[in-house]
């Protein structure tokens, strides 16, 4: 289950700039966001803000939404796609995507194809981003290796376990108490651990790969500008 904000403010934008888009789910059911972060104390404190929210209807109720593709039917490919986004979100159920051997093929296609100069791009958000670091390469290391990235800093995502862990349990750790943060994940496939860039300010941050058409960010606050720049990118691509 995504974060609403990091699967609406995208789609949004998208949308807005004429992209035909295509959701994909593992069997083709019309997908569910969090709802932790569409109702009640959690997403009054944490979670999306009211525009996002009225976004998130209009996209549940979107033709793409309720005909989604299913990335588990062989036949399904991404090569006829310019853009593939991929979106986070903390709840458990990101596990599905995060860990699915299919979708890992998928991308360890369609990742390499983007080094530049390409057509085709990449864009991630938060979990997001470990959807492509589990993602292995022919030669057995994750298809971030030699990229520039960044992910859900390790300062956030244990400022908001530790503040709701009374009431919510393990909640903000997708992998349960005690396990690796977000950062900590993405950094240790990465060549370097200076390629995992991060900015604890509260100010939009996005990072733009110099050597792919891969463009990633933090967390909500980000999705804004991730999606303007997403949109940039593809236009210049195929202008």
């Amino acid at each position: 289950m995504h974060d609403p904000s990091e699967a609406a403010v995208p789609f949004t934008a998208f949308k807005e700039a004429g992209f035909r888009i295509t959701f994909a789910t593992e069997t083709g059911n019309v997908p569910q966001c969090d709802t932790k972060m569409l109702e009640g104390i959690t997403q009054a404190i944490l979670g999306a803000k009211r525009s996002v929210i009225a976004q998130y209807k209009t996209m549940a109720a979107s033709a793409e939404w309720t005909s989604p593709a299913s990335w588990s039917d062989p036949a399904f490919t991404l090569s006829a796609y310019d853009l593939v986004f991929l979106p986070g979100g903390h709840d458990k159920g990101v596990r599905q995507v995060i860990d699915a051997d299919a979708v890992h093929a998928l991308l360890a296609t369609y990742f390499p194809q983007t080094k530049k100069p390409s057509k085709t791009a990449v864009g991630a958000v938060c979990h997001g981003v470990m959807v492509l670091s589990e993602t292995k390469s022919s030669d057995g290391t994750s298809v971030l290796h030699g990229v520039t990235t960044t992910a859900l800093p390790t300062r956030f995502e244990q400022l908001a376990f530790w503040g709701t862990r009374l009431f919510l349990g393990d909640y903000y750790k997708t992998y349960g108490a005690g396990s690796d943060n977000v950062e900590e994940s993405v950094t240790k496939v990465l060549e370097k651990p200076q390629d995992f860039k991060k900015s604890l300010a509260p100010a939009p941050f996005v990072v733009e790969d110099d050597k792919y058409n891969y463009i990633s960010a933090r967390f909500p606050g980000d999705v804004d500008l991730l999606g303007e720049k997403l949109v940039a990118l593809v236009k210049s691509n195929t202008a």
